[in-house]
């Protein structure tokens, strides 16, 4: 995994990160597949059990990697 792919994947779940933990939730980087444009992520605190856990993860997470990595095609939750 390229230092400069995982730094920039890191800035972009940074920026999300205060309003996950508003919500006592968090978000934590588990792999990216570099071939396929695949980030794994680790949905955490209360955002883990949530209800609305999969659009956080596409409207929010997904949105805000793409745009700061967009070689990235899709964000996984594991």
């Amino acid at each position: 995994m390229s230092d400069d792919l995982k730094g920039r994947v890191q800035e972009a779940l940074e920026g999300i990160r205060p309003a996950l933990q508003a919500d006592g939730g968090d978000v934590g980087l588990v792999d990216i597949n570099e071939e396929e444009g695949i980030v794994s992520v680790e949905l955490q605190g209360a955002c883990a059990g949530c209800p609305s856990a999969q659009i956080t993860l596409v409207m929010g997470v997904e949105r805000a990697i793409k745009e700061a990595v967009p070689e990235v095609k899709q964000v996984v939750s594991v």
